[in-house]
């Protein structure tokens, strides 16, 4: 058993905190948020990124190896119980304001790493069991919509006009939460009635997986108030926006102002590893269990985290994943970095509102 696969459970450093927050006030309750949004992207400016790529032997080895896929498990089984945690710690009347929205926060950071993340990995995967995982990892950002709009969505219509996940050159991120929540809500409905017709069954059965879906959510949500209330429901509610938020924030900077061509016919060219943002730095790998390593996943969506490769050819961002989406956070520092960024990779900035804004670079 390769030992190396336990680097993938770092992310529990900010499961340990996050408990901690939960059962503490004051400074206490900021802890796994400072930790994630300060001293992982601080390091990450600091150390320099590592390229290095498994030889063949080492990723057949790294494939077959179950160690990878437990940490995996373990890491998006353990969101549940930290949910119960953090619903019933809301429930002390003695918390301020700002403890309040320190723990509804980090437990939205957890939605997205603990949760989405992990779903997004293991929903690529074939298997019934893992797709059936991913879904109810979901469940806890309420975003089950995303399984089928970013397998069957998405991943074919990457750097397109088509795809609502794909920011478009100049435009914000606060833009792109508008666009992107909307279009792809609707989108996984029109891909998931088109689905249940194939089979001559109505949209309005529960063979419509959309639809089954959305009712599971509505369930899991009133069993919430029922237990525990409107005030707690909404706190929870307010964490899986969280949840989804970073999502949307990591798909922002994962295809930012790139693009496939359109030949003949209205087809697209294939997605290369010029039409995703890579970053190599480690912690943020880590953290995120490879997904930085955007342009491999595309061009093989299935290949596990574990064994996903640098490519010398992908546009790399400055820094990790991470400090990246703090700075999305700041349009004109966001445009000012990553202009240069597309400059440096020879990315056309046709779009007026960018060149508008390179006037003061």
């Amino acid at each position: 058993m390769n030992l190396r696969a336990l680097k993938y459970a770092s992310p529990l450093i900010l499961y340990a905190l996050a408990i901690f927050a939960f059962t503490r006030t004051g400074l206490g309750c900021w802890l796994a948020i400072l930790y994630g949004w300060a001293f992982i992207p601080l390091v990450e400016l600091l150390l320099p990124p590592d390229n290095n790529n498994m030889d063949a032997a080492q990723e057949e080895i790294a494939k077959k190896d179950k160690l990878y896929d437990f940490v995996l498990y373990a890491m998006g089984i353990l969101l549940y119980p930290v949910l119960i945690i953090f619903l019933y710690s809301m429930q002390d009347h003695g918390l301020s304001k700002w403890d309040i929205l320190a723990r509804i926060a980090t437990m939205g950071m957890l939605c997205g790493t603990f949760g989405i993340n992990i779903a997004h990995e293991l929903g690529h995967r074939p298997g019934r069991r893992e797709q059936w995982f991913a879904k109810a990892f979901l469940l806890t950002s309420l975003y089950t919509h995303f399984f089928i709009e970013h397998n069957k969505g998405h991943h074919k219509h990457v750097a397109t006009n088509q795809d609502p996940s794909s920011a478009r050159l100049g435009e914000s991120v606060y833009r792109f939460y508008l666009r992107t929540i909307a279009f792809s809500y609707i989108s996984a409905w029109d891909i998931a009635n088109n689905d249940t017709r194939k089979t001559r069954r109505s949209v309005l059965s529960l063979h419509n997986e959309m639809l089954l879906l959305q009712m599971l959510q509505v369930v899991f949500v009133l069993l919430i108030f029922l237990f525990l209330g409107w005030k707690i429901m909404l706190y929870y509610l307010a964490a899986a926006l969280i949840g989804i938020l970073l999502l949307e924030t990591v798909n922002y900077i994962e295809h930012y102002g790139l693009t496939r061509k359109q030949g003949a016919g209205s087809k697209y060219e294939r997605a290369t590893a010029h039409h995703s943002w890579n970053s190599d730095h480690l912690m943020g790998r880590l953290m995120l269990f490879e997904l930085s390593r955007h342009s491999d996943h595309h061009y093989l969506a299935s290949r596990k985290y574990q064994i996903l490769r640098h490519h010398k050819d992908a546009p790399q961002m400055p820094t990790g994943y991470p400090g990246m989406m703090i700075l999305s956070l700041v349009p004109p520092e966001w445009f000012f970095v990553m202009h240069r960024q597309m400059k440096k990779y020879h990315v056309s900035a046709e779009n007026p509102v960018v060149m508008e804004n390179e006037k003061h670079l």
